[in-house]
C-alpha cells in the first residue's frame, strides 16, 4: 500500500540524524572527560562528575537515536517494506531512505553504547 501523495517525507537529513547524534555524543563525552582530567594534578582523581554527565549525554543520545530508528522502521513497514529498493520511483527511494535510516540508527545506537563504556568501567583519570 503506497502513499497517496508522491512527495517523500524522508530526506538525507533524516538519514544522517542518528550518525550526527552519535558524533555529537562522542565529542561531548570525550571533551568533558578530558577537561576534568586535564590538570593532571592527581592521576587518581575521581571522575564522578564526568561519569554522571556522560550517563546523561548517553541517555539523551539513545532516546533520540531510538526515536529516529523506530520512526524509520514504522514508516518502512507501513509503506510495504520489502526488498529490493531498486526501481527508479519516488516510493522506492522513500523506502530506501527509511530502511537506511533504520540501519544507521542501529549502528549509531551500538556506537553510543561503546563510547559510554569507558565511563562505566573507569573511575579515575588513569
Amino acid at each position: 500500500m503506497s502513499r497517496p501523495d508522491t512527495q517523500t517525507r524522508d530526506t538525507l537529513w533524516t538519514l544522517i540524524t542518528a550518525p550526527t547524534v552519535w558524533a555529537v555524543h562522542f565529542v561531548l563525552c570525550y571533551v568533558f572527560a578530558a577537561y576534568e582530567c586535564a590538570p593532571n594534578d592527581a592521576i587518581f582523581q575521581p571522575i564522578e562528575v564526568s561519569r554522571y554527565a556522560i550517563a546523561g549525554f548517553t541517555l539523551v543520545a539513545l532516546v533520540i537515536i531510538g526515536y529516529v530508528g523506530l520512526r524509520g522502521l514504522r514508516e518502512w513497514r507501513s509503506n510495504e517494506g520489502s526488498f529490493p529498493h531498486a526501481d527508479d520511483t519516488p516510493e522506492d527511494r522513500e523506502r530506501f531512505l527509511e530502511f537506511s535510516s533504520v540501519l544507521l540508527a542501529a549502528l549509531s545506537f551500538i556506537a553510543v553504547l561503546f563510547v559510554a563504556l569507558p565511563a562505566l568501567l573507569l573511575v579515575d583519570c588513569r
